[in-house]
């Protein structure tokens, strides 16, 4: 058995070094989306479609059988996956499955991000802070000091596949959740109760809906792998005591 990780936006794989750290008995891996503390690979074009792609490459190259934990982007492009490419893992876990819902709606940011010019403006303005600031901003989010640290580093490369991928995705229900009623199981649905991109009251029936195990996780936000991770393990590891 293999734990796959899969991080999401404005992250890269070390999101889940404390988390991996409690699982020190299990086979796990992390892997890096394109542009996010690594290369972006020559005409790569960091679409929800390539990033969609790759993780489909990346899976395969492992040996099976695969646990995939997938957060923010990360659990947009596993849910996806869920439902186009579930012979790939035994099991999967997700902390986004709000654009099943018809009624989705990107949050103020990513829609900013998605608008040409007003995304370039509020990349700059980040730049602009210094170091510290930025780990400041970060940490009040619930981000590990550590982390967060690594975080504020500039990365242009990173902002630039950060806006091409929401451009991508303007339309994500339409393109990627409409008509979905049914996930392949087992899955499990996993969320901080204080995450302020996803209601809990909204997310937990529609995770209901789609037949999925739910688990919430008490006082921890959207950055949960390194907000607490303690928390975390337990609650996969008793996810995945239960397939055996």
């Amino acid at each position: 058995m293999t734990i796959v990780f899969v991080h999401g936006v404005p992250e890269d794989m070390h999101v889940w070094d404390d988390l991996r750290a409690e699982l020190p008995d299990v086979a796990t891996v992390a892997l890096s989306l394109p542009g996010f503390g690594v290369s972006r690979p020559e005409n790569f074009a960091a679409t929800k479609e390539q990033y969609l792609e790759w993780l489909i490459v990346e899976l395969e190259r492992l040996s099976g059988p695969i646990d995939l934990v997938g957060h923010d982007w990360g659990g947009i492009l596993t849910s996806r996956l869920a439902v186009t490419h579930r012979h790939l893992v035994r099991s999967f876990v997700t902390d986004v499955i709000g654009f099943f819902d018809p009624t989705f709606a990107w949050h103020p940011l990513a829609k900013l991000w998605a608008t040409p010019g007003a995304g370039e403006t509020i990349m700059a303005d980040q730049a602009k802070k210094s170091a510290d600031q930025r780990t400041v901003q970060y940490t009040s989010m619930g981000v590990a000091l550590p982390y967060a640290q690594h975080l504020a580093v500039t990365d242009g490369v990173r902002d630039q596949c950060i806006l091409d991928l929401y451009r991508s995705s303007k339309e994500l229900h339409a393109d990627w959740g409409a008509g979905v009623e049914t996930i392949a199981k087992p899955g499990l649905f996993l969320l901080g109760t204080k995450d302020p991109f996803a209601d809990p009251k909204r997310s937990q029936p529609r995770a209901e809906q789609l037949g999925l195990e739910v688990a919430l996780l008490a006082d921890l936000g959207h950055f949960w792998p390194s907000q607490g991770p303690k928390l975390a393990a337990e609650t996969l590891r008793t996810f995945w005591s239960r397939l055996g």
